[in-house]
């Protein structure tokens, strides 16, 4: 896994690149995205805000996400997941955005969702990209997992704007 600070940087410097601004919508890394980017100094150049929302409530409140929709899919699928990201646009100024949901654990588990699962959303104006993945390890590990993985994907998902 590449080291986490060193995805920042790369996302930073696409991001100004290409003159774009990046919000984050965070469930179960809690910010970790967002604190990863703004360690890197400069980032308020390419960085407009991060949106952590735990509770059902908070994604509908502050991102739009319709309570039928987490009703439907639960709030651990890629149609959060794009909810979210499409919701972070909506609510900010940002030009893309990433979003997560999952469960980290320990506990938390569903059926046809073991801890672990994780949903990722991209997102621009004029696409978005979702993935599920499972992920392995306790809780710290999940995390960490998961934020280098978005990273990863919105380096990738610029590449392609």
């Amino acid at each position: 896994m590449q080291d986490i600070q060193d995805l920042a940087a790369q996302v930073g410097r696409a991001l100004q690149e290409k003159n774009l601004f990046l919000a984050t919508a965070e469930s179960c890394t809690g910010g970790g995205i967002a604190q990863a980017i703004t360690e890197i100094a400069g980032a308020s150049a390419w960085f407009d805000c991060g949106f952590i929302v735990y509770s059902n409530d908070s994604k509908t409140e502050l991102l739009d996400v319709p309570t039928a929709l987490i009703a439907q899919h639960g709030n651990v699928s890629e149609e959060i997941a794009e909810a979210m990201a499409q919701g972070a646009l909506a609510n900010s100024d940002a030009d893309v955005t990433v979003s997560t949901t999952g469960i980290a654990g320990p506990g938390g588990a569903v059926p046809g969702k073991p801890v672990g699962t994780v949903c990722f959303g991209w997102a621009m104006r004029n696409r978005i990209h979702t993935e599920r993945l499972v992920f392995a390890g306790d809780r710290h590990a999940v995390r960490q997992q998961t934020i280098a993985h978005a990273l990863q994907g919105l380096l990738h998902f610029l590449e392609q704007a």
